[in-house]
């Protein structure tokens, strides 16, 4: 008796389709090498959150509103040109950032999770509040996606 394997024309298809598909999905291919050597996507990903989360800061305590908006995703350039300089906006005149800090970065469901501090002055009058951004990668850059009042406590110390 004689057996015969007879595969689907569609599953000759698919596998031939493979690797574009991978190459779509980042797992092949993707962001050249040289760029980034022996860097874990995890460590991009924390070292990118951080530098985004601090920049903003950074123009938050300079009062510089073009720099504190390039560290958005598009898709919230409407939203902070509408309130960034109001009242209880970041960029608000009347508001002094006298420290900013960032306590804790880790993962989360929609990208970066960056913790903050941000101790604010109106007048003598001081006030530190916790900030949460999320930073998630937007093409080949990475951008703010999101901030809200709250934040993590920092992960413990790993004991040796």
């Amino acid at each position: 008796m004689r057996v015969t394997n007879r595969r689907p024309a569609g599953t000759a298809a698919l596998l031939a389709s493979l690797p574009f598909a991978l190459v779509g999905c980042g797992f092949v291919g993707g962001e050249p090498e040289a760029e980034q050597p022996g860097r874990a996507p995890a460590e991009e990903a924390m070292l990118k959150s951080r530098e985004r989360v601090q920049a903003y800061l950074d123009a938050m305590a300079a009062k510089d509103v073009a720099a504190g908006r390039s560290q958005l995703c598009a898709v919230l350039h409407e939203a902070f040109d509408a309130a960034a300089t109001e009242p209880n906006g970041d960029f608000a005149d009347h508001f002094e950032v006298s420290k900013s800090e960032i306590t804790d970065i880790r993962p989360g469901p929609s990208g970066q999770e960056v913790s903050t501090k941000v101790t604010v002055a109106v007048g003598k009058k001081k006030a530190t509040r916790p900030l949460l951004f999320t930073v998630t990668r937007d093409g080949l850059d990475w951008c703010i996606s999101d901030e809200r009042p709250g934040g993590h406590s920092p992960a413990p110390a790993p004991t040796p």
